[in-house]
This record gives structure tokens, sequence and C-alpha cells, in this order.
């Protein structure tokens, strides 16, 4: 890639006779990086809310502790499995995916994907790449797809192209 920041990258690039689109959801660093200190920082106000009432004097029932602790905990679990895992940039190079976590990427020919699983009905939805050797990443490579709110139970487009693509690559 160039030298510009992944930030800064358009959504359609024109290089040579090759065109690059991006292929995972802007909402990406959101849900990666601002929910989480959202979430995390609304649980630790409540807790310090908390310490402040008993500090005051004042009587604080158990659950005011209990539950910012469960909140904490259940995030936690849910963020690790669904959310930080989640690539922060897919571009489709046509032949080839480019993967990227953090300043980290990797081309992915789609020859070597095995399998694409699309998970619906979980918040974020996710494409989760099988690959045949495990590569920078890992044996699998998840990314958040863009949403349609139009279609929330409809199959994911993008899913079943790349489905396609794949079959049609490793037939070549």
């Amino acid at each position: 890639m160039s030298s510009t920041s992944p930030a800064t990258v358009p959504s359609l690039i024109r290089r040579s006779s090759m065109t690059i689109k991006r292929i995972s959801s802007r909402q990406t660093f959101f849900l990666k990086r601002v929910f989480p200190l959202l979430w995390f920082g609304i649980v630790v106000l409540s807790v310090v809310a908390g310490l402040a009432g008993a500090r005051a004097g004042k009587a604080v029932p158990p659950p005011v502790f209990i539950v910012p602790l469960l909140l904490f905990v259940i995030g936690f679990v849910v963020m690790r499995k669904l959310v930080l895992d989640l690539a922060d940039e897919v571009l489709d190079e046509g032949d080839a995916l480019r993967v990227r976590f953090g300043s980290d990427e990797e081309r992915i020919a789609l020859t070597d994907i095995i399998n694409v699983g699309y998970t619906q009905f979980v918040n974020p939805p996710r494409i989760t790449l099988t690959l045949r050797q495990p590569g920078r990443f890992g044996r699998e490579v998840s990314f958040c797809p863009p949403q349609s709110f139009l279609a929330p139970f409809a199959r994911n487009k993008l899913a079943r192209e790349l489905i396609e693509r794949v079959e049609a690559a490793r037939r070549r």
C-alpha cells in the first residue's frame, strides 16, 4: 500500500488495472475501540458512584457493586469472543483479500480460503474465513461486513459472493 494512513484509504481505489474495494464495515473502529471504552467506562463510573455513596456514609446495597462486576465480566467475555478478534479492515483485490489488524497486513489469496462462514444473528454480524494454512493472524480470520438495516434477516450478499468466488478460484 502507499504511504497514506489506513484511515485515509478510500473505499474504492484504482491501481493500474486493478480495483481495490473495502469489504469490511466502517463501524469496526467504533466496535473495537470506542464501544469498549464506553462500556467499561460506564461500569467503572457506576462502581465509583457506589464507592462515593459508601464513603459519604450512606448505606449502599450490595447489588450496586455486584451488578457492575457482572456487567464487566459479561462485557469482557462477549467483546473478546465477538468483537476484539475482528479484522480492522479487509480490502478486496480481486484474486486476494488484504487483511489488516492495526499496522499488520496480510494478503490472502482466494485459493488459500477453504471456507467462508457467515454468522448472521449476532451483533455485529461476522464473516469468518478459514484458511488452508495458518497465516499471520491464524487459521481463521473474521471481519464485520457492511450491514444492511433494510434486510436484517436476509443472507449477506457479500458472503454469498465470496463463497462463489473462492469456489471459482479453486476450480482454476
